[in-house]
């Protein structure tokens, strides 16, 4: 970096943890309370109606102190007993995931593995479905992180209904909700994931699943062994206003903070923000020649996952952003490690880091030998906003 100046601060482009509003940092500013006490219950209760709001439902919400994989872990464990068949649609890294934690407790795995950076296909899910009718429960990504890829979480879950009626639908929803619209009752779902550090725009640590009727019918005769993920001591506790462990009592004071925001914003304005995000970012990259890992049609609101051009390195663009300019992006992964970096772009993150973002890729490009245009995809980027 001989004659350059270097960056005196981070920008944090990656698909969680996400950028921390003053507002939810401040609130987490916050001496302890007691967390079985009246006032943490008000909190807390305020919170998980603010989480029904925001996954559309009206089913039970259960909060663990907890990163996204726990919520996804507690999915599995309260719903299927050892031997239960699940068909797992796996587009991605976190689609491997759940699949391992599915294992792991000893269910019996369909694996419907999607080639990475496609959506799965409704039709071709169907077929497949069909060939497992004892299924006892479907899994889905509606947001997929590794690949920045946007499953048609509706289109899928009514091709299940369709041919598993008594089937489960589980939804890991950890980075694609407030991204994208998902209503959790219109669309039949029985337990979907979140996580504190995607959307919600708070640091890791709370995670939220639902539980429907028929998720806690399942629950009943559920034989996965259970303890720390159990709905059902989650359940009693929530009903008190209070978690079964001790909380993060910060973070759960950051997510009540969190709701406010979300709803002063509003639902369908929080969708929108996250499009034109999605839209300013490939379209600045079109523009300077990069190949996108996902179509338009299935790309991601909440993150992109980018080629880097020939003779680049991906790491290499990786760590020299980040030293040259401050900014943050993050790797591939699994197959796709190596190849690709990540631009996320939900939760707080603004418009102008985002052309900042493609300015710095712009001169980093140049600076490793890449004839790139300098301007010209900030120029395409600024034009959609």
């Amino acid at each position: 970096m001989t004659n350059q100046q270097k960056p005196i601060k981070q920008y944090l482009m990656i698909p969680g943890p996400t950028p921390i509003p003053t507002r939810i940092l401040a609130a987490m500013n916050h001496e302890m309370i007691g967390h079985r006490g009246p006032i943490f219950s008000k909190i807390l209760g305020e919170v998980i109606e603010g989480l029904k709001w925001a996954y559309q439902t009206k089913n039970d919400v259960l909060v663990y102190p907890c990163s996204g994989t726990g919520a996804m872990e507690a999915a599995i464990v309260n719903t299927l007993s050892p031997g239960d068949k699940i068909v797992m649609i796996n587009i991605g890294s976190f689609g491997e995931r759940w699949t391992k934690i599915a294992r792991a407790y000893g269910a019996n795995v369909i694996d419907i593995k999607v080639e990475r950076g496609k959506a799965a296909d409704p039709r071709a899910v169907e077929e497949e479905l069909a060939k497992h009718k004892d299924a006892k429960a479907v899994s889905m990504q509606q947001n997929e992180t590794s690949t920045g890829v946007i499953n048609d979480v509706e289109a899928l879950a009514k091709v299940a209904r369709k041919v598993l009626p008594d089937a489960l639908i589980l939804v890991d929803a950890v980075s694609g909700l407030l991204a994208k619209d998902l209503k959790t009752d219109a669309w039949d779902l029985d337990v979907v994931c979140s996580g504190s550090q995607k959307a919600f725009m708070v640091p890791p640590g709370v995670a939220a699943i639902t539980m429907s009727p028929r998720a806690w019918k399942a629950y009943e005769s559920s034989k996965m062994p259970k303890f720390y993920w159990d709905a059902k001591q989650q359940k009693k506790f929530a009903d008190k206003g209070q978690v079964f462990t001790t909380p993060p009592e910060s973070i759960i004071f950051g997510m009540h903070e969190a709701i406010k925001m979300i709803k002063e914003e509003g639902m369908e304005n929080i969708f929108a923000r996250h499009e034109k995000n999605k839209v300013i970012v490939r379209t600045g990259l079109k523009a300077i020649g990069c190949k996108l890992l996902a179509d338009d049609a299935c790309a991601s609101p909440a993150v992109t996952a980018i080629f880097p051009p020939d003779g680049v390195d991906a790491e290499k663009v990786r760590s020299e952003i980040r030293s040259q300019f401050g900014v943050e992006l993050a790797p591939g992964q699994s197959e796709l490690k190596g190849k690709i970096f990540r631009i996320g772009h939900l939760g707080y993150v603004d418009q102008m880091e985002l052309i900042a973002t493609i300015a710095a890729l712009e001169l980093l490009f140049n600076r490793l030998g890449a004839k790139v245009e300098i301007g010209k995809g900030v120029k395409a980027a600024l034009e959609k906003i």
